[in-house]
């Protein structure tokens, strides 16, 4: 009885009649309604669930789904596509472009397959495109995303000589202004420019809100993407994988299924240039099932990585900090993990930071060193975080067998000089027998997570890099739940900084206030601009001057919800969550 009703709950968001008016990315997941009650096993339990959502067959005609036939044909016809281009790249690039996490991994995946490639000494192919450069890998830099001038600028720019350019624009919820501005481009020069959008929402879903100084909305064009799917002139690959764990959260599920599916794509492209392994559906289908076995792999091992959350949830709670100290693309899992803790949960920018081996030479991106703000090799751990820990915070080391285990052991033992709190998550091989013991006696705990041996040495990387995601996601996650950032599954310290967050900031506050949505936007707007009464000024200003203010205040969320929950006034409520930092538990006493 217990197994089948388990089962309804992960298929419930399915039904038409669940949250109807919110397209799936931002629907609640009804497996995690009680996330903010758990204990670390359970959020891990949770997590683990919602994940395997990703990889649900489809059940009848609601939603297509990343294994559905339709969703592994369009994966075979865009990889036949890199195809072409691998073999005769003389004018020619791939594009990979999105915002914050899309961004993050399209950045990840162009290092991945170029670095394959000059290994076989060929050509780089694959560029990437972030909002708001550079510094958006490491950082948040919402505002951008709401530019889609400032997204077919920088496509141009990319693409600047190219005869033949193929586009894969990402966003989670087909919502990006930038994104969509970059696809209209490409829509107005089909002699050049082949688009392809990725996403997690069906096209009827897409965001269709008017966007300032454009004509379109990204439904129209979605909408005109799916038209010229019939004749191939564009790709839509857009699979629903379920609501995420943390409502709206699209750092993880979002996250992870782009990067299973482009990942397929591209290895596919370069079996069938490079080793004359045809692109076949069974092959695609295969690649996507081995990315299904690397979850079960990794969430084996549910115990280790509940202490891990426990132990990072401790050291948050202290007011202390999560240090990951990574080596090669692990490390920019770990980067890119640290930089999305900001805007979801409201962390600062101490409190769960990313370090990795040869910092920016290692990390090869496009702008090199961003400056004394990010500072991120091993060094500068070394430097400027390890003299201030204490047995409060919380170190974790991630590698493989393939790393310089000497190195590890030795960066091990000059922590452990300052703190006992050190752990790690070790990635080998089936049969290794590589000397980690001095590394795993200096730690509390080493999660040694081993992987039956692969035919290809970058198809076990990347199953590596997709585990290392999960568990980095379910330890910050997890941390901040148990801190209280999370109010039922809703991030109710979100920052509102740009269009998507500040709709998604109203929609959240009518749902846990039941006030109407004028009244919510209204008690939005007084914690922006640190008013008790609106001016016309205020009322007459656009969103993007609303984001634009918000971006230097906190707690924005949080203080509009007690002046609805009790009618006080924005200083009472200031000092309502002072005496009670834990937002969660200063809702509650507000509902009591």
């Amino acid at each position: 009885m217990a197994e089948s009703a388990c089962l309804s709950t992960m298929h419930e968001w399915e039904s038409p009649d669940y949250e109807p008016s919110l397209p799936v990315s931002e629907k609640s997941n009804p497996l995690t309604r009680d996330i903010d009650r758990a204990s670390a096993n359970c959020i891990v339990r949770m997590l683990q669930a919602c994940d395997a959502q990703m990889f649900q067959e489809e059940t009848g005609a609601t939603y297509q789904r990343l294994l559905s036939k339709q969703v592994v044909e369009t994966l075979m016809e865009v990889a036949k596509k890199v195809e072409h281009i691998l073999k005769d790249p003389q004018d020619s690039v791939v594009v990979l472009s999105g915002c914050g996490t899309s961004g993050r991994l399209a950045f990840l995946i162009t290092s991945t397959f170029n670095r394959a490639l000059r290994e076989l000494n060929q050509s780089s192919i694959y560029s990437y495109i972030i909002a708001g450069g550079d510094r958006a890998l490491l950082s948040s830099q919402e505002a951008p995303e709401d530019d889609p001038k400032q997204g077919m600028l920088s496509l141009k720019k990319v693409c600047e000589g190219k005869k033949q350019v193929l586009f894969i624009g990402i966003s989670c919820g087909l919502s990006a202004p930038f994104v969509v501005g970059q696809l209209d481009l490409c829509l107005q020069h089909p002699e050049v420019y082949t688009p392809v959008l990725v996403g997690f929402n069906p096209t009827h879903q897409a965001r269709d809100e008017s966007i300032p100084g454009c004509t379109f909305t990204f439904r129209s064009v979605a909408q005109r993407m799916q038209e010229l799917t019939k004749s191939q002139k564009a790709f839509l690959i857009n699979p629903a994988v379920g609501p995420e764990a943390i409502s709206g959260s699209s750092r993880m599920k979002g996250g992870s299924a782009t990067k299973i599916l482009l990942e397929v794509i591209l290895s596919a492209a370069h079996a069938a240039t490079f080793t004359n392994t045809p692109i076949t559906y069974k092959g695609i289908l295969q690649h996507m099932r081995a990315y299904k076995k690397t979850l079960d792999v990794t969430f084996a091992q549910k115990e280790g990585i509940s202490a891990l959350l426990e132990a990072a949830g401790k050291s948050l709670q202290c007011g202390r900090r999560v240090c990951y100290l990574g080596w090669g693309s692990l490390a920019t899992l770990g980067l890119i993990d640290a930089s999305e803790c900001i805007p979801t949960f409201g962390a600062d920018y101490e409190d769960v930071r990313g370090f990795i081996n040869g910092g920016y030479r290692e990390l090869n991106n496009y702008e090199g060193p961003l400056g004394p703000d990010f500072c991120i090799a091993h060094e500068d751990f070394l430097h400027l975080v390890l003299p201030f820990l204490n047995d409060q915070d919380i170190v974790l080391l991630i590698y493989t067998h393939s790393d310089d285990v000497s190195e590890v052991a030795k960066l091990a033992r000059r922590v452990r000089e300052k703190t006992s709190n050190l752990h790690a998550v070790y990635h080998r091989v089936d049969g290794d027998t590589a000397a980690a013991e001095d590394i795993n006696k200096l730690c509390l705990s080493s999660l040694k997570i081993t992987w039956s041996s692969p035919a290809s040495g970058i198809l076990a990387h990347l199953q590596w890099e997709l585990s290392t995601k999960l568990l980095l996601n379910t330890v910050s996650t997890g941390a901040h739940v148990l801190k209280g950032k999370i109010y039922q599954n809703y991030m109710i310290d979100v920052q509102v900084t740009n269009s998507k967050l500040y709709c998604r900031a109203t929609r959240l506050l009518q749902k846990l206030s039941g006030c109407p949505e004028s009244q919510c936007e209204e008690a939005l707007l007084k914690t922006i601009y640190r008013v008790d009464k609106l001016t016309a000024d205020i009322t007459s200003s656009d969103i993007a001057t609303h984001t634009r203010t918000a971006r230097n205040r906190t707690k924005v969320v949080p203080l509009a919800l007690v002046c609805l929950l009790t009618g006080c006034s924005l200083m009472e409520a200031e000092t309502h969550l002072e005496q009670q930092p834990i937002v969660r538990e200063a809702v509650e006493a507000c509902l009591s």
